[in-house]
């Protein structure tokens, strides 16, 4: 069962501290990979404008989301092995990578080498993939942090530079970070403190988690991925459609039933997390009051992540931080971090 005294009880989310120390950590990691990128980075901006962009490696789903409106050539997410048969030395490549990248995304990065295709990799310096990456054709961005979104954020901004997708100011970003930091630390009281606000609506919850516009449904994604993780519950994010009949299907609750015999396992019932990005358009607002409309009907509790100002970056990124540190305090009242301490 879920204690929520765990949540401002230093006793409670002590073994939690190394997870909460690195999302805290966030806007500090992105402002070190904005600095180590630069002096790459301003060099982008004479390069030829490639006939089309593929993107590979961890984040390219996001990249994807933030240049397809804007990217003034075709776009690609590429997750497979390999590269399409049609890339060649007209086309740009990015990678996102680790240290430890898989073999798949080392062969290819090795593809886009030998077909002679321009390369922009965020990867270490010492590295297996940078090492297979060199060509007079690459330029790398050199990652230092093991941060994914950190990476990706540094990524954009070199698009940007070559004048293929929108302005990000990662500098606005790492604050939009540091304030979801702040509102979400450890030591902020329950009552003033977002994340443990919807750790406290999930509790007893089955997850289901909507997000409406193209970057808030990939936030949900993540965060959905983050509870699964932290919880070991099942958590769905899926589109409106999906998640609709879940809600109608809910029994209302039982007002007489003994949450200690009937309240895990099968018999738990949803709970809705909502992410607002602010998109006001017209679709994703009927979709969201659908939604929240039968889980009104069913006694479904809703949460809400809100963020409806700055970039599309910043806003992506405070949806998802704040999922982050949800997810972790929600493993903190069910006990997960309890055996850490010992």
């Amino acid at each position: 069962m879920f204690d929520d005294s765990w949540l401002d009880d230093r006793q409670g989310w002590r073994g939690a501290e190394p997870v909460l120390r690195r999302l805290a950590e966030a806007g500090a990691r992105l402002r070190r990979e904005t600095e180590d990128a630069l002096d790459p980075i301003r060099g982008l901006g004479d390069l030829p404008r490639p006939r089309a962009v593929i993107a590979a490696g961890s984040e390219a789903r996001f990249i994807r989301a933030i240049l397809e409106p804007v990217c003034p050539v075709p776009f690609v997410a590429w997750p497979a092995h390999g590269l399409p048969g049609w890339v060649g030395a007209l086309d740009l490549v990015v990678v996102m990578a680790s240290d430890a990248a898989p073999a798949s995304l080392i062969a290819s990065v090795h593809e886009a080498v030998r077909r002679g295709a321009q390369l922009v990799i965020a990867a270490p310096r010492p590295s297996l993939i940078a090492e297979h990456a060199m060509s007079s054709s690459t330029v790398l961005l050199p990652t230092a942090t093991a941060d994914p979104l950190a990476a990706a954020i540094v990524m954009l901004s070199a698009l940007h530079e070559m004048q293929l997708g929108p302005e990000v100011r990662p500098d606005l970003v790492a604050d939009a970070m540091d304030l979801v930091a702040e509102d979400c630390s450890p030591y902020a009281d329950v009552s003033l403190n977002p994340a443990k606000d919807i750790a406290l609506g999930l509790a007893d919850a089955q997850p289901l988690v909507w997000g409406g516009s193209v970057l808030a449904a990939r936030a949900s994604r993540r965060v959905a991925e983050a509870l699964r993780a932290a919880t070991g519950r099942p958590a769905l994010a899926a589109d409106a459609d999906a998640l609709s009949p879940v809600l109608e299907l809910t029994a209302p609750r039982d007002p007489f039933a003994d949450p200690f015999e009937d309240g895990g396992g099968a018999d738990r019932r949803p709970g809705l997390l909502v992410l607002e990005d602010g998109n006001g358009a017209e679709l994703i607002r009927a979709a969201r009051t659908r939604l929240t409309s039968a889980a009104e009907r069913n006694d479904v509790r809703v949460c809400v992540i809100e963020h409806a100002h700055g970039s599309d970056v910043e806003r992506y990124a405070t949806l998802l931080q704040t999922g982050m540190f949800a997810a972790v305090y929600l493993a903190v009242g069910l006990g997960r971090y309890a055996d850490l301490e010992n």
